[in-house]
């Protein structure tokens, strides 16, 4: 089997593996920089090794030390997104499966790209900072020198100091607290992760915060003033799974823990199934490297749909699938029929990770499993092979290959079946999978018999999808988008108590709205895709602005206005979409 090399990573993963860090974080929201040590307990691979690599990005490197031992080091040439190499030379020479603690005496740049820094007055509180990091995929290493690889898995300790009028909280099981002994107006908190992690879920937030009970189990925490709201959304679907959602829909580490509600709205009830998926599929069994991502989100959506279909309906599971078919379509278009970055196993040599972000690996991988699920028996046959594939992997990283292999192991009385499935095709082929049928649009003379009862029998989640399908269809005439609003009042939800459940469905009907240029809709489109602060929301709203060719240069005063209330990773990517990089240096 040919070993899997990450191409976003610097780190020396081949010769050695990360087994432990214990981490000593000083947040300062004056300067806006964590300054820290980190101690990481280092596996050797191989013989004779005296030299070590590990990723950082924007760091100021202070010190190293080897077993106490004082440690040369260098940084090697920036990158431009994949930062930089920290190169350590070690004062002795160790041998295959020796352990090495290297500590590192660090701090973060202003600009670290897995931070976001917020003001009060960008809190609910309006009295004091926040801060909350999301280090997925390669961002960890602005925050913490590691091996910011998929491939390096390990446990962490950590204690945070910060101010004693705010609270840390971390993807990670709390272990007491007390005041810091190096400064009085100061509390440490400490947390225990024993759960083998990759780098990408490390996550940190600091706030004013405060905890609701949600379950016997279960928290949830926020701001004095949503977590009322936050819990009273949480608690009828919340169970063991601990996720931080600062900055979108990406998972955290796992552990029994809590939620983590941020300042700039919440995360949809159907997001939760997502990522509580997530702790079998991403968190417990990880993809090796990115270029296997799909083998995370692929998975995640399969199962996601899975507890749709025993908590709905195998009807509401292919009405799902439809919609997922659609993003993919519309997310193939956007990125074109032959970029390789629409393979479901793609090259990322030279690739920026976020630039490369899509749909591709959860809606095409979904795709690629639905098919095997056909070809072997069905679902309860096919999710057979998942959950022993889960077993089997735990607490551990997996490429394509070895899933692939496993996946004929398990079906050894239906190799004849997989022999003939276009593996190349599906793995290493741009564009779409076969083309699905979709439902058609309705005609002018059809208006007059839409009717409230047409969507009053909908839940939440079946209305989302039955607009996200209108989404995916050409741009509905505005007559049709005027008439849909006059009988079923959908602007109206933005008032609705419930937030959690409405705001995907306000997304989605205000993407019908703007792309159909009907102009009542704008302010409302900029309003949300501004006060709240996730990229799955944000970026695809500020996109659809900037294709109404009225407002875009205001979608573009828009973005700069509120630029600075996002988290760097969003910013980034609304202003590639803008063009504001080329015209606002």
């Amino acid at each position: 089997m040919v070993p899997v090399i990450d191409p976003c990573s610097f780190s020396s993963s081949a010769r050695c593996t990360t087994k432990h860090l214990n981490l000593m974080l000083h947040v300062d929201f004056e300067s806006h920089v964590i300054r820290g040590k980190v101690a990481l307990t280092v596996e050797m691979l191989e013989d004779k090794c005296s030299s070590l690599t590990l990723d950082t990005k924007d760091l100021q490197i202070s010190k190293v030390a080897a077993n106490g031992q004082e440690a040369k080091f260098a940084l090697g040439a920036k990158h431009s997104f994949n930062g930089t190499p920290l190169e350590i030379s070690l004062p002795f020479e160790l041998s295959r499966g020796q352990h090495v603690i290297v500590e590192v005496t660090y701090e973060t740049s202003p600009r670290a790209s897995a931070l976001q820094w917020l003001t009060p007055a960008q809190t609910a509180g309006k009295k004091h900072p926040y801060l909350f990091s999301q280090c997925q995929a390669t961002h960890c290493r602005s925050m913490i020198p590691c091996q910011d690889t998929p491939m390096v898995k390990h446990t962490y300790y950590a204690q945070v100091s910060v101010p004693k009028e705010l609270v840390a909280v971390m993807g990670a099981v709390g272990d007491g607290q007390e005041p810091d002994p190096q400064d009085s107006s100061r509390t440490i908190y400490r947390f225990r992760q024993a759960v083998p992690i990759p780098s990408y879920l490390i996550a940190i937030v600091v706030g004013v915060l405060e905890s609701r009970d949600i379950g016997p189990r279960s928290k949830v925490w926020s701001e004095k003033e949503l977590v009322d709201q936050a819990a009273y959304e949480f608690v009828s679907i919340w169970g063991k799974c601990p996720f931080l959602f600062p900055s979108g829909s990406r998972a955290h580490a796992w552990c029994p823990s809590c939620a983590v509600q941020p300042p700039l709205r919440a995360t949809p009830l159907q997001v939760i199934a997502h990522e509580i998926a997530h702790s079998w599929t991403g968190n417990l069994v990880t993809t090796k490297s990115w270029e296997h991502f799909w083998l995370n989100e692929g998975h995640t959506v399969y199962l996601e749909r899975m507890i749709a279909r025993a908590l709905e309906s195998e009807q509401y599971r292919q009405f799902k699938a439809i919609g997922g078919w659609k993003e993919l379509q519309d997310t193939v278009n956007l990125f074109g029929q032959s970029n390789p970055l629409t393979n479901l196993v793609p090259s990322l040599k030279e690739v920026d990770t976020d630039a490369a972000f899509s749909f591709v690996p959860y809606e095409k991988g979904f795709a690629f499993l639905y098919h095997l699920e056909e070809l072997v028996g069905g679902p309860e046959v096919f999710m057979g092979f998942v959950k022993s594939y889960i077993q089997l992997y735990a607490y551990s990283s997996v490429s394509t290959e070895e899933w692939k292999n496993y996946l004929f192991t398990y079906f050894k009385d239906k190799v004849d079946i997989l022999k003939k499935v276009d593996w190349d095709g599906w793995m290493n082929t741009p564009g779409m999978p076969p083309v699905h049928s979709l439902p058609s649009q309705a005609k002018e003379e059809d208006l007059a018999s839409f009717s409230d009862a047409d969507v009053k029998a909908l839940s939440s989640p079946q209305l989302t999808e039955f607009l996200a399908l209108l989404l995916h269809q050409n741009p509905l005439p505005l007559s049709h988008v005027k008439r849909m609003q006059e009988v079923y009042n959908l602007n109206s939800i933005k008032n609705c108590e419930i937030r959690f459940r409405v705001e995907m469905i306000l997304w989605v009907w205000l993407h019908l709205c703007v792309r159909a240029r009907w102009e009542e809709a704008v302010p409302l489109a900029f309003q949300m895709a501004t006060e709240q602060g996730r990229l799955k929301y944000t970026r695809p709203l500020f996109r659809e602005l900037y294709n109404f060719e009225k407002y875009r240069q205001e979608a573009v005063n828009m973005f700069l206005q509120h630029r600075a209330a996002m988290h760097p990773v969003t910013a980034a990517l609304v202003a590639r979409d803008l063009k504001v990089e080329q015209s606002h240096k």
